[in-house]
């Protein structure tokens, strides 16, 4: 197993729509281990394959208090849901940034296991937001996207300040 480098905002591969899964063999076995592996490195609940920059519809999620019970979805989609609650978010993609979104209180999600076989779970509460939150990777969209105008704008002043990646240089003189 290996611990995979985590993509943060505002990389490109965050806002790709996902393809499905076709291929069940070792590789994706491979693949959910290493997500797995990764998410817990980063002390996270929830990963989905392009925070990782792979673009497939796979993510892997432990909302157990022992963090030690994996669930892996490939090809989810959210068949029915119901209510709404609010909850503070946060997500490995956009370190050390939270703020309070309104979702679903309650999901259906239809998905496939490592070996193509088909399941329905229904979750509330922290499963249910988080089943939401990487279903939302899995078509682009970030938990930042929920917020209103204003705070997406105030999140958008915060990340530049706060998010540079790598790559990108300070060019800021101090005199």
């Amino acid at each position: 197993m290996a611990i995979l480098p985590i993509a943060i905002y505002p990389d490109s591969v965050l806002r790709e729509e996902t393809s499905l899964v076709d291929s069940f063999g070792p590789d994706l076995h491979e693949l959910l281990d290493d997500m797995a592996e990764t998410m817990y490195d980063a002390r996270g609940i929830g990963l989905a394959a392009p925070q990782i920059s792979v673009n497939k519809r796979i993510t892997v999620i432990d909302v157990s208090s022992e963090r030690d019970k994996v669930m892996e979805f490939i090809n989810p989609v959210i068949t029915s849901s119901e209510g709404s609650q609010s909850s503070e978010e946060g997500c490995l993609s956009i370190p050390d940034y939270l703020d309070t979104i309104t979702r679903y209180e309650r999901v259906s999600v239809r998905a496939q296991d490592r070996h193509g076989e088909e399941f329905t779970v229904e979750a509330e509460g922290l499963l249910a937001i988080c089943l939401q939150h990487e279903i939302d990777h899995l078509n682009g969209v970030l938990f930042v996207d929920h917020l209103s105008r204003i705070k997406r704008t105030l999140f958008k002043k915060w990340a530049k300040k706060h998010l540079k990646r790598p790559d990108e240089s300070d060019t800021s003189s101090n005199g």
